[in-house]
């Protein structure tokens, strides 16, 4: 048996439960979980914004744990290896977009901590094929960001094309406090858009590097080459492509967002995009996992044991975490 925060209804509150042991099938690992990082997309489950999952679930997607099982026909993993566990869980393989290296969009795909048990427990099963190495570096609290924030963002900043020289991030939590840090590697100028008022991002942005940072309705002093928008905020759209340059890109880095308002057509023409980010593949897993220590990336982190799981959700609601909230399991004997 283990100890798991349950989501037993939408909108309700998780509850903390004695619940079965998993056993991995054919090509999984039971994983006993280090730490799960505490998710905005956990936020859209809960609230019902996201509205197929499965019930009761085990919510929570970014995932640092150590093999203890192997089901059968598992070739690589070993007992003992750390392996980060992502949101996107299984992929059939047979589909067009299988077929097309697009396997982010498979008609078929499960999603951990929304269409399968995922993070907010002791212990978990993954299939193999889906789960990445951890580097000893990030075998702990602070690598779990990197499953979901990271590799959103990663993928997002895939999107702003080789041209860019000034992006602009719009909500400064979890993903962009770990996209700035690549960016600025890689010789970027980050002007970091927040919440009105919240002169504490702002102020944690330049800290970690932002040229200008400001809140969202104020005009950046230089026009963006790009935008990423992580605030789950409709409106920052035509916002963000007011603040951009001619051929600039808006990327929308999440998974749920309010109803973006009509705007002029001015706004969008000289061939400014916008476009979505839809989950992630292993090849954006690999890529971005295989960088992050040459940053070195650094995840700033808040941790609360696995019974305050909603009180985890609730600080990230409020918008009282720097970082990320990071769910943290108690050894087991």
């Amino acid at each position: 048996m283990m100890q798991a925060m349950v989501l037993e209804q939408p909108g309700k509150p998780l509850v903390l439960k004695t619940v079965p042991l998993p056993a991995p099938s054919d090509g999984q690992v039971l994983v006993k979980i280090i730490a799960c990082g505490v998710c905005r997309t956990d936020l859209h489950i809960v609230d019902g914004e996201l509205s197929k999952p499965k019930l009761p679930l085990i919510i929570g997607h970014e995932i640092v744990g150590k093999v203890i099982k192997k089901g059968r026909t598992v070739t690589k993993l070993r007992k003992g290896d750390v392996v980060g566990i992502p949101w996107l869980g299984y992929t059939c393989g047979k589909c067009k977009y299988c077929r097309n290296e697009r396997e982010n969009l498979c008609e078929n795909a499960l999603f951990t901590g929304y269409t399968i048990d995922g993070g907010y427990a002791e212990y978990t099963v993954a299939h193999e094929k889906y789960c990445f190495p951890i580097v000893e570096q990030y075998a702990n609290a602070s690598g779990s960001p990197l499953l979901c924030a990271g590799l959103i963002g990663y993928r997002s900043y895939t999107m702003i094309g080789d041209h860019v020289t000034n992006l602009g991030i719009y909500g400064f939590g979890a993903a962009a406090h770990i996209l700035i840090q690549l960016a600025i590697f890689q010789g970027k100028r980050i002007f970091a858009f927040t919440r009105e008022g919240d002169v504490n991002a702002q102020a944690f942005s330049r800290k970690l590097g932002a040229t200008w940072a400001g809140d969202s309705s104020q005009e950046p002093p230089q026009r963006l080459d790009a935008a990423i928008i992580f605030a789950p905020v409709g409106n920052l759209v035509p916002k963000a492509l007011l603040d951009l340059d001619k051929g600039g890109v808006v990327v929308c880095g999440g998974i749920h967002m309010s109803d973006i308002p009509s705007f002029p057509y001015s706004i969008l023409w000289e061939e400014r995009v916008i476009r979505s980010v839809a989950n992630l593949t292993r090849k954006d897993g690999e890529q971005f996992l295989k960088i992050a220590p040459r940053v070195p990336i650094k995840t700033e982190t808040q941790t609360f044991p696995l019974r305050q799981a909603n009180e985890a959700l609730l600080a990230l609601r409020s918008g009282k975490v720097q970082g990320a909230a990071v769910l943290v399991m108690a050894p087991q004997l």
